[in-house]
């Protein structure tokens, strides 16, 4: 029964998963922190920062994360692989599609007119990220000086995450 939860939950998220792993994650939070109370809100945002530590893309690692915690090896491989079936079958059709109709002007159209939506999409899952996971004043100066080092001083991301874990753990000690 749990395999099929999880395989539903996540087939769920990975068809409505527009807009990359970032946007995916307020899915993937009222799925499992609402919906079926698999982990705390606490617990997702652990989950987040972990799924953002590790190689690959954040939401497939979320999804491989709570199928592990939720069933062991089998629970992370249904996770994993109901998540990412749509996005399989969707590449595929699409990439038949726009090979054919690729000078189309249409279809150029299309393209340019889904941008801002997934983009916004985008901010919005890191707003709704930055509210839940600022929880004091120390996150909140942690996250724009990291903000401010990586977009404006090009500081590596790998170095920042690092940086901010170690001064998190001389603060929150």
């Amino acid at each position: 029964m749990i395999y099929w939860q999880l395989f539903t939950a996540f087939l769920r998220i990975g068809f409505f998963a527009f807009g990359g792993g970032v946007a995916a994650l307020p899915l993937i939070e009222k799925e499992i922190v609402e919906t079926f109370h698999w982990l705390t809100r606490s617990q997702f945002l652990e989950l987040v920062t972990i799924s953002e530590l590790t190689p690959g893309p954040i939401a497939i690692n979320s999804a491989t994360f709570v199928g592990y915690r939720i069933a062991g090896i089998g629970g992370s491989l249904v996770a994993t692989f109901s998540f990412c079936l749509p996005a399989v079958l969707l590449v595929t059709l699409l990439s038949h599609f726009l090979f054919r109709y690729r000078d189309e002007p249409s279809v150029h159209g299309f393209i340019k007119g889904l941008r801002p939506a997934v983009i916004s999409l985008m901010v919005l899952a890191g707003l709704s990220l930055a509210q839940k996971g600022m929880e004091d004043w120390f996150a909140l100066v942690v996250g724009v000086v990291s903000f401010f080092l990586v977009s404006r001083r090009k500081i590596d991301p790998l170095l920042m995450l690092l940086l901010s874990g170690g001064v998190g753990i001389l603060f929150y000690r």
